[in-house]
C-alpha cells in the first residue's frame, strides 16, 4: 500500500513540477502540506469562506487551468475557473468547509511525501539545488511544518485560484455546477440512474451532504410478493414498482405537494410503515430504473453512472456474501443489463459519468 501511494506521490510531483516550472521551494511544500492535510481543519465558517471566494473570484484573471488539479492524497486544488461551469459560490464555501478535517496522520505523510520531493530535486526532475531544499526542508520541520504560501514567483506566474476540496466532493465538481445552474431558475429533480454497484447510493449520499435536498431510492419500490409473476419479470424493466413509484413519489413531486409512500422492507418482504416528506428546491431520485421511459420527462437532469464490469464485479464481491454476489452476477446485473441495452439508455442520458476505483 505505501509503495503505491508512494509511485502516485512520485508521479503527480513530476507532473507538477513539469506543469509549474518557474516553482519553489515553498510552492513543493504547499503542495506537500495540502496534498497531506488538505484545508486547514479549522476552516469552517462557511459564511467567511463565501465571502472571501466572491472577493478572489471578482479580483482575478483566471487562467486556462484545468478546473481540477488532483494531488496526490487524498484531496484536490479546484480552480475558481468552476464557477464559470455554473458552480455556485455558495455550494464552492460548502465544499470547502465539507473537505476540513483533522488528518491525525499528517505530519508522518508530510516527511514521507519530502523524502520523495527530496529525491525528485537531487534526480533533476524538480528543477531545485538539493543543498538548498535540504536546508529549507529542515527550516519547515523546525518550525513544525506550518501551511505556506506560495512564493511570489509562482504567483506573478501563474496567478493561482483555487479551493482544497476532498475528492469525494471534486470528482462530482461537473454535478454541481450542473445542478446549481439548474437551481438558479426554480425547483429541480435529479435522477441517478445506473448498475449495482456504479456508486448512486454514494453520489446521493455526497448530494444530501451538500445541499438541503430530499432523496428518494428505487430501493424502497421493490415488487410486493403478488407483483412478482413471469410476466412481470419478462417485461424490461419489470422488477420495479413503477406504477407505485409514480403514483406515490413523481406524481405528488410535480405539483410540489407533500409525498406518502411506504417503502418496501425486504426484511419482512412487505411495504413498511408510511413516510411523509415535505417538498424541497431539490429532489434526488437514485437508483436504477429511476429514468424508466415509462415514467416520461419528470427530470431536470439524469446522470448516468457508468462502471465498468470488471469493477463492478468487484465491488459486489467486496461488500455482499458470496451466495448474495452470486444472484447479482446471475439474476440482477442481467436484467439490468438488458433493460439498458432495451431502452438505449447511455444515449438517452447525455450526462454520463465514468466510474473510477477511487469514486
Amino acid at each position: 500500500m505505501k509503495e503505491k501511494r508512494n509511485d502516485v506521490t512520485r508521479h503527480r510531483l513530476i507532473k507538477h513540477a513539469h506543469f509549474y516550472p518557474m516553482l519553489e521551494a515553498e510552492d513543493v511544500f504547499k503542495y506537500v502540506f495540502q496534498s497531506a492535510l488538505g484545508c486547514e481543519h479549522l476552516v469552517t465558517d462557511e459564511a467567511k469562506a463565501l465571502e472571501y471566494i466572491n472577493r478572489e473570484y471578482k479580483n482575478i484573471s483566471l487562467q486556462n487551468n484545468d478546473i481540477i488539479e488532483k494531488l496526490d492524497g487524498e484531496y484536490s486544488r479546484v480552480n475558481l475557473a468552476a464557477l464559470t461551469l455554473g458552480l455556485s459560490p455558495k455550494t464552492l464555501a460548502r465544499l470547502f468547509c465539507l473537505s476540513a478535517k483533522e488528518e491525525l496522520c499528517g505530519k508522518a505523510l508530510i516527511e514521507e511525501k519530502l523524502e520523495i520531493a527530496m529525491e525528485l530535486v537531487k534526480s533533476g526532475d524538480i528543477p531545485l539545488s538539493p543543498e538548498e531544499f535540504e536546508q529549507q526542508i529542515a527550516s519547515w520541520k523546525e518550525d513544525g511544518y506550518p501551511a505556506v504560501h506560495h512564493s511570489d514567483t509562482f504567483r506573478a506566474f501563474y496567478r493561482p485560484a483555487y479551493r482544497v476540496i476532498a475528492n469525494k466532493y471534486a470528482d462530482f465538481i461537473d454535478v454541481f455546477a450542473k445542478i446549481d445552474a439548474l437551481l438558479s431558475k426554480g425547483d429541480v429533480i435529479v435522477a441517478i440512474e445506473g448498475g449495482s454497484a456504479s456508486g448512486k447510493t454514494t453520489l446521493a449520499k455526497v448530494l444530501k451532504e451538500v445541499y438541503d435536498c430530499n432523496v428518494f431510492h428505487m430501493d424502497d419500490f421493490f415488487l410486493r410478493p403478488e407483483q412478482r409473476t413471469p410476466e412481470r419479470f419478462l417485461e424490461v424493466g419489470g422488477n420495479v414498482d413503477r406504477e407505485r413509484f409514480s403514483e406515490e413519489v413523481l406524481t405528488p413531486l410535480l405539483r410540489n405537494e407533500e409525498v406518502h409512500y411506504r417503502p418496501f422492507d425486504c426484511s419482512k418482504f412487505a411495504l413498511g410503515d408510511e413516510i411523509t416528506v415535505l417538498p424541497k428546491p431539490l429532489t434526488i431520485i437514485e437508483g436504477v430504473y429511476s429514468t424508466h421511459p415509462a415514467f416520461g420527462k419528470y427530470y431536470d437532469v439524469a446522470f448516468f453512472l457508468d462502471v465498468s464490469p470488471d469493477l463492478q464485479r468487484q465491488r459486489i464481491s467486496k461488500r455482499n456474501t458470496q451466495a448474495l454476489a452470486k444472484r447479482f452476477f446471475e439474476e440482477w446485473i442481467p436484467l439490468e443489463n438488458r433493460y439498458f441495452n432495451e431502452t438505449k439508455i447511455r444515449s438517452r442520458l447525455t450526462e454520463t459519468i465514468i466510474v473510477s476505483e477511487c469514486q
